[in-house]
C-alpha cells in the first residue's frame, strides 16, 4: 500500500491575514476542492491559537460539516497540527493556561474520535520548546493524565520537538504509551543540523506523521530542494525502514500559494515510493 499524500491546511489558499500558516477561515472548504483537483490523499487540519472557537474542529455543527467535506470531496483528515498549543502550552507556568490548554485538547480527541482522526500533532517548538527539566517535567504530567483516553480510542499523541535524537527518546520512554508518537519535520530537522540517519533509527516505528519542508541551516522554509535538507539520504532511510504512515506537504508558500506548491509537489514526487 503506498503512503498517503497530504497538505498542510492553508497551502492551497491565499494566507489568511497575511500569515505564513494558518487555519483558513471562511475559505478552507474550497481548500480540500483544490486539493481533489491535484489528487491529494488528505489535508492535515490544523487548530490555531488565533480564532479557535471558530475552527468547526470545536463546534458539533463544525465537525458534521468536515465529515460532509470529506464525504464529498474524497480527500480525507488523518492528522491535525494543534498549532494553538505553541502559544499556549500545556506546560505553561501560568495554571490557567495549562487547564484551558488540556480542555482543549480534550475537545480535539472528541473530535478525532467522532471524523476518525488517528494523528493530533503536539508541536513543543519555539515558544512550546522543552527547553528544561521542569517545562518536560510538566509536559509529561499533562499528557500522561490523556494517556488512558488516547489509548482507549486509538489516537496517537504525534510529538514534534526541536530535540536531539537521544533526549526525544528519553521523552518518548517516559512517556511509555504505544500512542504516544513522534511528528517528524524533515525541514526543521535540517536548520538544526540534525542527521536525518540517526533520527529515523533512533525514532523507527514510532514516527506516524511527517512534514515535508526544506529550511536553510539555522534559517527559515525555502523552496524544496533549495535548503539544508537532504531528501534523497533521507527517503532511502525511510524506505528501509517501511513507513507506512502519510507525508504532509508543509513546504515554502508565498502570497497565492497554489502555483508554488504545484512545482515543489511535482519536484518531491519522484522521492515518494
Amino acid at each position: 500500500m503506498k503512503n498517503k499524500i497530504g497538505v498542510m491546511q492553508g497551502r492551497l489558499v491565499p494566507k489568511y491575514q497575511g500569515r505564513y500558516q494558518a487555519f483558513p477561515i471562511g475559505r478552507w472548504k474550497d481548500e480540500f476542492k483544490v486539493a481533489r483537483e491535484y489528487g491529494l490523499d488528505l489535508i492535515e487540519f490544523i487548530l490555531d491559537f488565533n480564532d479557535a472557537e471558530e475552527n468547526p474542529l470545536l463546534k458539533t455543527n463544525g465537525i458534521s460539516e468536515i465529515a460532509s467535506t470529506i464525504k464529498d470531496t474524497g480527500v480525507s483528515v488523518q492528522t491535525i497540527c494543534a498549532d494553538y498549543f505553541m502559544e499556549a502550552p500545556l506546560h505553561s507556568n501560568d495554571n490557567k493556561v495549562v487547564q484551558e490548554s488540556v480542555h482543549v485538547l480534550e475537545r480535539l480527541l472528541e473530535a478525532a474520535k467522532i471524523l476518525k482522526i488517528t494523528d493530533i500533532v503536539i508541536p513543543c517548538v519555539d515558544k512550546s520548546s522543552l527547553k528544561t527539566k521542569e517545562a518536560t517535567d510538566s509536559f509529561i504530567e499533562q499528557i500522561t493524565k490523556l494517556i488512558p483516553i488516547i489509548e482507549e480510542e486509538g489516537i496517537n499523541l504525534s510529538l514534534e520537538t526541536d530535540l536531539p535524537p537521544q533526549p526525544f527518546v528519553g521523552l518518548l520512554n517516559r512517556l511509555n504509551s504505544k500512542n504516544i508518537t513522534v511528528n517528524y519535520d524533515i525541514g526543521n530537522s535540517a536548520a538544526l543540523d540534525f542527521d536525518s540517519d540517526e533520527e529515523l533509527i533512533a525514532y523507527g516505528n514510532k514516527i506516524t506523521d511527517i512534514h515535508i519542508k526544506d529550511r536553510t541551516l539555522g534559517g527559515g522554509p525555502v523552496i524544496l530542494g533549495e535548503g539544508n535538507a537532504d531528501f534523497e539520504k533521507f527517503f532511502k532511510k525511510l524506505k528501509e525502514l517501511d513507513y507506512k504512515g502519510p507525508f504532509i506537504m508543509q513546504a515554502y508558500r508565498d502570497e497565492e500559494g497554489v502555483s508554488i506548491f504545484k512545482s515543489q509537489l511535482n519536484w518531491i514526487k519522484k522521492y515518494f515510493p
